[in-house]
């Protein structure tokens, strides 16, 4: 069985929703993925997808794709529509359960009218700085402010006309009371409602006024009947906040809230501004820039979602905060992908060899198979001619005594082809190999009755392109983007510590004539030398592929040399 489809391990959160099915405090599983449409999704968001959709489907539950849309300056379409892409690429589906806090704007105004009429909540005309100040520390206690003790008829009618835009952005706040010593720095009177003149993306101009996302999300959850709200572990503080909430307004249910620990990764950062960061300044060529840990930016660079979804079981669902080696993911996208890429010849840095014992004008088809893993994956034909390529680093005029490929005197296997032996060199005027000369053995042909009776055998097996039939091609090598496991704690800016060397552009590249007709987002392996993902800047004259991952993690050994 594939490591894929390994069932996902009892963790403590379906521990819980066992106990709640048999108790019959619930009879269904409701969970829902809620995210900001302020920013792509990345690996991180990855995780929290696979729980809460992979809880549907385990249980026969629903899962809801709803937007905390309650930030309109920092919000877009762009970023909801491609939310969407997302979740879908996963393997996910949201069907008719799409939702929007935005959708729930009128009763969360009602719901704050109620608060103010029950003498649990204020129009405040602090500014913010002033609110930051009184709001005290772990060690001392807040200050109230001086407009806490207004009247519930005042307070009514001020956040009425807040909402018909009587005062300026940022000149009144409504506030919850609740207890400005609290020792929970989230229940210091928090913010419910700002000011805030932003056209917003599905509502337009109605509202000059939003609710804050702490006051908006629980009551998303009760509207909406989720059973069971996962988060992640900084929302664990937020809890109690949100229970008082829950406490004091008569909503329709009480979703349980459970908190696990999110996804980090080496050698990446997961900032949603930081990721931003490196956008805006044009560090990165985009959010679907291959380097990037957003979901976009993997799936240009190859990664099949299985990969992901395989990686979210194998790290599990944790309450501890913890650190997931880069490795593991890598290792987890090579696994998928030798299962199921087909196997094409590339030749990244060629150099060229000519059969001096070949017809010019003879060309043969030879039979590779597309997957070795996959008997049904079938074969395919490959031109071979008298002029070939191979990677220039597959000779070496003065080879030491255990180099067993290409070398003076000695001879190799062609993938799929013949046995050839070394000749001689043409070297330029400076004194450069430009061509190797070669003989070929006709009666080795991969495949054929004769080489199974020749008995002749070669200690080495390269690849290589014919350069008649050669389509000449970009192709972009990734490395991480960091040269630091963890960027976000060394000293200084994370920038700092960019990788010079994340992406290497070669343009020699020489490939087989099946690759130029690879659609955008294919993923396949260049037989060894990794596997590769056509990029939709290429076209069929000059395909372009991206670099996925190679054939083993040579980047720790790479490391421990320097």
């Amino acid at each position: 069985m594939p490591m894929s489809d390994v069932p996902a391990p009892k963790d403590f959160i379906r521990t819980i929703i066992d106990e709640d099915l048999a108790s019959e405090k619930h009879f269904g599983t409701v969970t829902r993925f809620p995210p900001e449409p302020n920013g792509y999704l990345h690996l991180g968001h990855a995780k929290s997808i696979c729980l809460n959709f992979g809880i549907a489907e385990e249980y026969g539950g629903i899962c809801h794709l709803r937007f905390d849309d309650t930030n309109p300056a920092k919000e877009e379409t762009e970023y909801v529509e491609s939310i969407k892409t997302d979740v879908r690429w996963l393997g996910f589906d949201w069907g008719e359960h799409l939702y929007y806090a935005s959708d729930y704007f009128d009763q969360l105004y009602e719901w704050a009218l109620y608060l103010i009429d029950t003498g649990k909540a204020y129009v405040d005309d602090q500014t913010s700085e002033e609110i930051r100040a009184s709001r005290g520390d772990l060690q001392k206690p807040g200050t109230e402010s001086p407009w806490r003790n207004r009247s519930i008829m005042e307070n009514r009618e001020l956040f009425e006309q807040m909402r018909e835009g009587a005062f300026g952005d940022g000149e009144k706040v409504l506030r919850a009371k609740i207890d400005m010593a609290h020792p929970n720095l989230n229940l210091r009177d928090p913010v419910l409602y700002r000011i805030l003149r932003a056209t917003h993306h599905r509502t337009g101009d109605r509202w000059c006024i939003y609710p804050m996302y702490d006051f908006t999300h629980g009551q998303s959850d009760a509207l909406e009947h989720i059973t069971h709200s996962l988060c992640t572990l900084e929302f664990e503080n937020h809890r109690p906040l949100y229970d008082w909430f829950l406490d004091n307004l008569p909503v329709p249910a009480r979703p349980r809230q459970i908190e696990f620990s999110r996804l980090n990764l080496t050698y990446t950062v997961m900032s949603k501004r930081k990721l931003l960061q490196l956008v805006s300044e044009r560090l990165v060529s985009g959010w679907d820039d291959p380097r990037m840990p957003t979901l976009s930016g993997v799936r240009r660079r190859g990664y099949p979602p299985e990969a992901l979804r395989q990686f979210c079981k194998t790290i599990g669902i944790t309450k501890y905060e913890s650190t997931n080696d880069f490795a593991l993911l890598e290792a987890s996208v090579r696994d998928v992908l030798n299962q199921t890429a087909h196997r094409h010849m590339a030749v990244i840095d060629p150099i060229k060899i000519v059969l001096t014992n070949y017809p010019e004008d003879q060309v043969e088809q030879m039979s590779a198979p597309n997957n070795p893993a996959d008997p049904e994956a079938g074969h395919r034909a490959v031109p071979f001619c008298r002029e070939l390529y191979i990677e220039r680093d597959d000779f070496m005029e003065d080879a030491p005594s255990k180099y067993y490929r290409l070398r003076p005197g000695g001879e190799v296997r062609l993938r799929s082809a013949y046995i050839i032996r070394y000749e001689d060199v043409v070297k330029n005027a400076e004194g450069e190999i430009v061509e190797i000369l070669c003989t070929y053995d006709p009666e080795t042909r991969s495949g054929s009755e004769q080489a199974a009776t020749t008995g002749r055998r070669v200690k080495a097996t390269i690849h290589w392109v014919s350069a008649r039939h050669a389509v000449d091609a970009e192709v972009r090598l990734y490395d991480r983007l960091f040269t630091t496991e963890f960027p976000d704690r060394e000293e200084g800016s994370f920038l700092d510590y960019l990788n010079p060397d994340s992406l290497q552009i070669i343009t020699t590249a020489k490939l087989e004539p099946a690759l130029a007709e690879l659609p955008p987002g294919r993923t396949v392996q260049f037989e060894r030398l990794g596997y590769f993902c056509a990029d939709p800047d290429g076209h069929a004259n000059r395909p372009v592929f991206n670099r996925t991952v190679g054939l083993r993690d040579t980047w720790a050994k790479a490391q421990q040399v320097n």
